[in-house]
């Protein structure tokens, strides 16, 4: 089977798992975890993009995660206040008397669905351009994302008032207009978020399939030579972290009909650590391994804090160091090398015709 019909087939049989067979064999409860898995998925696709194709260890995508969250839970904080009236954590933390005039414009639809994902790619292009315009790499570039993560939940700690400070964003109780506590609108929320995936994952292989993608792997393996070349790899690398921003900004819209919340702890460091450890299980350089570690990630984490509470960060941290140091390809090098021993099996031989 040819490398296109495989993806193809891919896709087909995902799409089935996703629309058919879990909301038949799932709760639920349990679909609503899913939902939220499928979350960090797409943010795993584009963290996928960035560091198993660019090379970059981004390791601030809770940056963006929860700029595109924080968009879409102000709109939805002011729609369930009503017209003209202050969202209930203002006028209990804040005894605010009027709305603060950059809130305004998340009481627009529009305006707020633009916001989750053009305000992230937004600031992921201002940041790119002073980081890979100062040749910014490798550690550097880590640890620098990583410190933005955790400034960015300082900042919104410290504003309780504006922002609901520790607790963030909660009670969410509708989503344009649809009652989140009736369990056939938090189906219809899964499968609007099981949609955006299928779509992350096809804008990915896409770029992936492309020149740009050819080109990124080249600035990745090689960046002095691309720019031998003539061409600027500070604008490929750019390219690729915003579209991971955007996808990370989608993911945090997402997650806030999903869990009903949005807090700075759901955004910082750990959090920003936590995809990348998804990523790393799945398998950073293929198209689908960063969502299938996603999601084995965060659906161990809640089975191990269900049934040992006080010590799965240990197990978590063991899922991390395990797939590094004995398969750094993740999970999807365990397909690959299937594959090849496949193909490089020798053939049955013929059976000889015997003479009569």
């Amino acid at each position: 089977m040819s490398p296109r019909l495989r993806t193809f087939a891919g896709f087909g049989i995902t799409a089935l798992l996703l629309f058919a067979v879990a909301p038949l064999v799932l709760g639920d409860f349990r679909l609503g975890l899913l939902a939220k898995y499928l979350c960090f998925a797409i943010v795993a696709v584009g963290i996928g993009l960035a560091w198993g194709r660019g090379g970059m260890l981004a390791l601030g995508q809770g940056v963006f995660f929860g700029l595109g969250g924080y968009a879409m839970a102000m709109h939805l904080k002011l729609a369930d206040a009503g017209p003209g009236e202050l969202p209930d954590f203002m006028t209990l933390y804040g005894q605010l008397d009027a709305l603060p005039w950059w809130w305004a414009p998340f009481a627009n639809p529009v305006f707020a669905l633009l916001a989750t994902v053009l305000l992230p790619m937004l600031v992921a292009l201002l940041l790119g351009l002073l980081i890979f315009r100062r040749r910014v790499r490798g550690a550097y570039f880590a640890i620098l994302s990583q410190a933005l993560a955790a400034a960015f939940a300082i900042l919104l700690i410290g504003q309780q008032g504006t922002t609901g400070g520790t607790n963030g964003l909660t009670d969410i109780q509708g989503f344009f207009g649809y009652d989140l506590n009736d369990p056939v609108n938090r189906r219809m929320i899964y499968f609007i978020i099981a949609t955006a995936l299928l779509l992350m994952l096809l804008a990915a292989w896409q770029l992936m399939r492309s020149r740009y993608g050819e080109l990124l792997v080249a600035v990745r393996d090689a960046e002095e030579r691309v720019r031998f070349l003539g061409y600027d790899p500070a604008n490929v690398k750019l390219v690729a972290y915003v579209v991971a921003a955007g996808m990370a900004g989608l993911a945090g819209a997402l997650f806030v009909p999903a869990v009903g919340i949005i807090s700075p702890a759901l955004i910082g460091v750990v959090p920003s650590i936590e995809f990348v450890i998804g990523v790393a299980v799945g398998g950073r350089a293929s198209l689908a391994g960063p969502a299938i570690g996603a999601i084995a990630v965060a659906w161990a984490k809640t089975a191990l804090s269900e049934r040992v509470p006080s010590a799965w960060t240990y197990f978590e941290g063991l899922l991390f160091v395990l797939p590094i140091v004995f398969l750094p390809g993740g999970i999807a090098s365990l397909v690959r090398l299937r594959r090849r021993r496949t193909a490089e099996a020798p053939a049955a031989p013929a059976l000889e015709k015997v003479p009569s």
